[in-house]
C-alpha cells in the first residue's frame, strides 16, 4: 500500500470519528444531567446544565481532533 493511500485512511479514520465523540459527548451530558435531576428533584435545571456542558464537551472535542487532523497534514 503506497504512503498517499494511508494517509488517506489515516484521515478518514479521524474524520469518522468526530460524530461519535459529538454524539457521546452531548448524550452523557445530558444524561447526568438528568440522573441528577431525579436524584434531587430539580427538573430540569440539571438536565440544560448537562446538556450546555456536554455541547461544549462537543466542540471541545470536535477542535481537538480538528487540530490532529491539520496536524496530520
Amino acid at each position: 500500500m503506497d504512503e498517499d493511500l494511508k494517509k488517506t485512511f489515516k484521515a478518514l479514520g479521524w474524520l469518522s470519528s468526530i460524530g461519535l465523540a459529538m454524539g457521546i459527548s452531548i448524550a452523557l451530558g445530558a444524561g447526568i444531567g438528568h440522573y441528577i435531576d431525579r436524584k434531587f428533584g430539580t427538573q430540569p435545571w440539571f438536565s440544560f446544565i448537562g446538556l450546555g456542558a456536554g455541547i461544549a464537551a462537543a466542540f471541545r472535542n470536535l477542535f481537538l481532533l480538528y487540530k490532529k487532523f491539520k496536524d496530520m497534514g
